[in-house]
């Protein structure tokens, strides 16, 4: 039984839609990929990460982005953050999520690179 359904266009060809998991994780990657304030009437939706990426990968630095991505992914409540790593790479940051789908208490094992280069988000 499917519990969620949604649509997608990004790297799709013909089936447009994405249920349960994979909507989850588009959901999630558009959430890190839209800068904080840039959707029109929802400011608060997004994310700050990208102002770090160019920081010196502090200890100061890593909490602050533990705590915008706790926050981020605590704006939906389909899934809550169960294991949290980031790893300072030549040319981005690369976050692996362990994520935990509320209905089912099913994990997912997500990585992140956010690519200063090209300033996306993307799943490794």
């Amino acid at each position: 039984m499917t519990t969620f359904i949604g649509f997608n266009t990004i790297d799709q060809n013909k089936k447009f839609t994405l249920v349960d998991t994979d909507l989850i994780k588009r959901d999630l990657l558009n959430a890190f990929n839209i800068r904080q304030g840039e959707l029109v009437g929802r400011p608060g939706y997004g994310t700050v990460i990208w102002d770090y990426v160019f920081e010196n990968q502090t200890q100061e630095t890593l909490q602050s982005l533990t705590t915008e991505i706790e926050r981020v992914v605590g704006g939906d409540p389909r899934i809550q953050v169960a294991d949290l790593q980031i790893f300072p790479q030549q040319h981005g940051i690369l976050i692996q999520l362990e994520l935990t789908v509320i209905p089912g208490q099913t994990a997912t094992l997500l990585s992140v690179f956010f690519n200063e280069q090209t300033r996306r988000a993307s799943y490794v």
